[in-house]
């Protein structure tokens, strides 16, 4: 995961301004019926403002502190469970599931190589962990908007905790699998302290970008500390085992629970445009005249009172313009955001909808297909890295090529993400989706090849890959979307891209069974199934936004914005946010695109061609050369494989 693909709701200019009219005076729901009668049915409470945190308020010192310890334990927990490759080996030297081996291919625990059986088994401790964080980050993100960043961290280091020790204490655990469960505490833990972590971004709102990076390279560099343990354990001769590892790892969620109940905010802080409302309530002048000023007898006393009052509140504005920025600076900000939104013909395109109608466009199934397929095919690569290149390139080459895989994987993540910062800033969704589609095709052809070149060239762009494929995703999900469904969109396709990689051990079973470990034929159908996405979501996005432009004038563009958006289900929403954005400083210009019936109709055709033809076209392929009976082996295999979550 990398920088955008975290953007936060409250970043975007989409959300209708929250202003009461006067017809919310007269709106019986805001309005509450006194009774008298005992048995009358209890009306629903008023639901209160989230209680804030005022940075503002808070010592300069304190909010670096709090931003320090947030990105530090981001490195030691968010994201551990990435660096499976690096402890893969130190789990087959120290035997772990070797009696899973049979007596005809058993071998010595200390032994390179490992048994089919043992091999799937523990690349399930990894698809656990992926699946794990990807489907929980639904719960995470509930905990965290209904009880408070405070509760969700304490979550995570419970859950941490429980990950270690179940670790710790594998060899007396008997009716269940210890290291299963061990992985998914340790990834369910990662993702309820890196969720937590990015409303830090607040504490300094005008440099809210840096600390997104900031939190966003922590995870991604979070899988070098069993790298880490990988070059302790090496240089100790294996003295220093993961159960030690893992009793001095204890350490890191106590330290995010003292931190979190001491230092750390107690609720998040203000957003920008929380703060650009108080700011608004901090200029208006009138506020320095309340209505019992008519009770003070004396002019003079009257006129100090006000003055204190005035002194007050523009002193409140100077404290809030310290970590927001003075006038200028805020409209230069919001002046830079627009004009990257006018540009980009796919912005705003499904802007308003309801997240219903949004889940039935092509936008959200393609976006959904490439984002299942291509998380499936990284995290098999995570998985498999050592055993494909070991049958591709022999065992002494696939270890220099597995320890470049381990060393660039988080650098590869902090190295790339200045530059996924400027492209995402410069290219529209459409060239986006261009150099993704280069990236993907160039990946899976290169992983095909038996060449030690091609193995160092499929790595270097493996692990920038990673990051920029997911902040391109995030950033698709907000610029179309828009911001007000973001996280349902957003969280729905990481779920259930999360659920697709309950597929991998069946790629697994297939590579071991049918081709004798031989991963070129599967990688070559996923190369293929996953370019044939890419291409198709771009010509997609291209069909879609090449007859689209946006007025330059601003009023016409308010006008064009009203004619467009009055064929769609939320006229009444989107018509006031054209008028305020008219009359407001700093102009915004949504865009809405409706999309008629046959065409839409067309669109799902096109969509659904397509995406059947990259998906069932492999299989296909494999079908013809695979018999019935091989295939009732591998998914006998594929079953026993994730029916074994006790331990022997």
């Amino acid at each position: 995961m990398s920088l955008a693909q975290h953007l936060a709701p409250e970043d975007g200019f989409d959300a209708p301004d929250c202003q009461q009219s006067d017809e919310a005076l007269v709106n019986p729901r805001c309005w509450r019926r006194m009774s008298f009668d005992a048995f009358a049915p209890a009306e629903p409470p008023v639901e209160a403002k989230p209680p804030r945190s005022a940075a503002y308020k808070t010592s300069t010192l304190r909010r670096v502190a709090q931003v320090g310890l947030g990105v530090t334990f981001c490195f030691l927990a968010s994201g551990i469970v990435f660096g499976f490759a690096a402890l893969k080996p130190v789990l087959i030297a120290r035997g772990v599931y070797h009696e899973l081996c049979t007596k005809s291919n058993k071998s010595s625990p200390q032994r390179h190589h490992t048994c089919p059986e043992q091999d799937l088994r523990i690349n399930l401790l990894f698809i656990t962990a992926s699946i794990t964080t990807n489907v929980s980050s639904l719960f995470a993100g509930y905990v965290l908007d209904t009880y408070g960043r405070r509760i969700c961290t304490t979550f995570a280091a419970t859950f941490l905790a429980l990950g270690a020790l179940f670790f710790i204490s594998h060899r007396y655990i008997r009716f269940i699998d210890p290291f299963i469960f061990s992985n998914f505490f340790l990834s369910l833990g990662g993702t309820f302290l890196f969720l937590p972590t990015f409303q830090l971004s607040n504490a300094f709102p005008k440099h809210s970008g840096v600390i997104v990076a900031l939190v966003t390279c922590s995870f991604d560099a979070s899988s070098a500390v069993f790298l880490v343990y990988q070059a302790i354990w090496k240089a100790t001769n294996a003295t220093f085992t993961p159960e030690k590892f893992f009793t001095v790892y204890l350490s890191v969620p106590a330290a995010i629970l003292l931190a979190e109940w001491t230092i750390m905010p107690k609720q998040r802080y203000h957003t920008m445009p929380e703060l650009e409302k108080k700011l608004e309530h901090a200029n208006d002048c009138t506020r320095d005249v309340h209505v019992s000023d008519d009770e003070v007898p004396d002019g003079l006393t009257l006129s100090r009172i006000r003055s204190q009052r005035a002194d007050k509140r523009r002193a409140k504005i100077g404290q809030i313009e310290k970590v927001t920025g003075d006038a200028e600076e805020r409209h230069d900000r919001i002046e830079r955001r627009t004009s990257l939104q006018i540009h980009d013909e796919a912005w705003g395109i499904l802007h308003g909808l309801s997240v219903k109608d949004q889940m039935r466009t092509p936008w959200f199934i393609l976006l959904l297909l490439i984002t299942a397929f291509q998380m499936l095919r990284m995290n098999y690569f995570i998985a498999t890295v050592t055993s494909q290149y070991t049958y591709m390139l022999g065992p002494q080459d696939a270890d220099r090529i597995t320890a470049l895989f381990n060393a660039a994987l988080p650098i590869g993540g902090i190295a790339a993400t200045p530059a996924i910062a400027v492209i995402l800033n410069t290219l529209s969704v459409a060239g986006l989706l261009v150099l993704l589609t280069v990236y993907v095709a160039s990946i899976g052809v290169l992983n095909c090849i038996s060449e030690p070149w091609a193995a160092i060239a499929t790595v270097l762009l493996f692990v920038t890959f990673r990051p920029f494929y997911y902040s391109v995703i995030s950033h698709i999900a907000a610029n179309v979307f828009g911001y007000a469904t973001f996280g349902r969109i957003y969280g729905t396709i990481i779920c259930l891209s999360g659920v697709i990689n309950f597929t991998q051990p069946l790629i697994d079973t297939f590579t071991n069974n049918m081709f004798n470990g031989d991963p070129v034929p599967m990688n070559i159908a996923m190369a293929a199934a996953g370019t044939a996405l890419a291409v198709v979501f771009t010509a997609f996005v291209i069909h879609q936004t090449r007859d689209i432009q946006r007025p330059a004038n601003p009023e016409f563009s308010i006008n064009f914005t009203r004619n467009r958006v009055a064929r769609t289900e939320s006229v009444a929403n989107q018509l006031r946010n054209a008028d305020n954005a008219l009359n407001n400083s700093a102009t915004i210009y949504p865009r809405q695109v409706h999309i008629p019936a046959s065409d839409f109709n067309a669109n799902n055709a096109f969509t659904s061609v397509f995406a059947a033809s990259a998906i069932i076209g492999p299989i296909l392929l494999a079908k013809t050369v695979v018999s019935c009976e091989t295939w009732a082996h591998i998914f006998k295999a594929y079953g026993m494989s994730l029916a074994q979550f006790r331990t022997p």
